[in-house]
């Protein structure tokens, strides 16, 4: 569905610069030949994949020639000057390949940050690990029981700096989770490493393995999950970012047994925060599912969470 300039005007003033540019071709209908094709006759040669890459978020210009670019696609999708270089220079931004992005700490986000942060001293962690996230696809399954059954990610990282060669996520359970009995399921392009756990937090930390050293601006693919179901009725599933720019899809689907009357997706600027930006979401019929799709995420929290009367 082709965007609107109400929504347009919003995204330049807010940015991130991959999503302005994807709203600017949705909203004047220009395919990606037709850019470039305009982009040549101002004298600027671009191929249509560096194009793709940057309205998706992949690469972002940071040349000479490619700055040149992006004044001339100011022009040639008739948005104001200096609009789309504004965001590549704001502090909000996504981060450009081997830069490191602004980062909120875990202590912003969870009420467990102190749980969170014990843990990945313990597996000799920096906080920052060294990778931000492009994208992620994240699927969450409520059971009978209206318990946290399990949830499987996809993720595309981006690394900030050389040599890093893991991810370590972070699961934390609904009230009454046993952490020692959750199990850790590592997919494609990756495998599971140490697992530490805090009982008293809900909270476990799984140490996932590439198969490879990434090096500064490098991306990298890999799947996991979490199989749960040893807490008790929860109400919600709440995702934390520490760092801003990617793009999230969150799923939750729910068992028959077990349907919510009410689901609503919210944001919070930290823990504790009051939860605003909130809409109603339609569970669909036969998958028994909702979801939101974040572009362009600032450093915070974003969820789903759901009544049962």
């Amino acid at each position: 569905m082709r965007q609107t300039e109400t929504e347009l005007t919003q995204v330049l003033h807010t940015g991130p610069f991959h999503l302005a540019l994807r709203t600017a071709l949705s909203v004047r209908g220009l395919p990606l030949h037709r850019v470039q094709h305009h982009l040549a006759h101002r004298g600027v040669k671009l191929g249509v994949t560096s194009l793709s890459y940057w309205q998706q978020g992949v690469r972002r210009p940071r040349r000479p020639e490619s700055l040149r670019a992006v004044r001339a696609l100011e022009d040639v999708l008739a948005l104001p000057d200096d609009s789309l270089l504004r965001l590549l220079r704001s502090d909000d931004r996504g981060a450009a390949d081997g830069e490191r992005p602004v980062a909120r700490s875990y202590r912003s986000l969870l009420e467990s940050s102190g749980a969170v942060e014990r843990l990945l001293a313990a597996m000799e962690s920096p906080v920052d690990g060294g990778l931000h996230t492009v994208d992620h696809q994240e699927r969450v399954r409520i059971g009978a029981r209206r318990e946290l059954a399990g949830r499987t990610s996809l993720q595309v990282v981006r690394a900030h700096r050389d040599g890093v060669d893991r991810y370590l996520a972070i699961h934390r359970g609904d009230p009454g989770c046993d952490p020692s009995r959750i199990s850790v399921r590592a997919g494609e392009n990756c495998r599971t490493g140490r697992v530490r756990w805090d009982a008293d937090a809900g909270v476990l930390v799984a140490e996932l393995l590439f198969d490879t050293r990434l090096r500064s601006g490098e991306t990298y693919l890999f799947g996991y999950g979490f199989e749960d179901g040893t807490g008790g009725a929860g109400g919600e599933y709440v995702r934390g970012f520490t760092f801003g720019g990617g793009q999230y899809v969150l799923q939750v689907g729910f068992d028959e047994a077990a349907l919510p009357v009410r689901c609503r997706r919210f944001e919070q600027s930290s823990a504790g925060a009051a939860r605003a930006a909130r809409r109603d979401l339609t569970l669909t019929g036969r998958h028994r599912t909702v979801h939101v799709v974040e572009e362009g995420v600032r450093p915070g929290l974003v969820g789903i969470d759901w009544d049962w009367e």
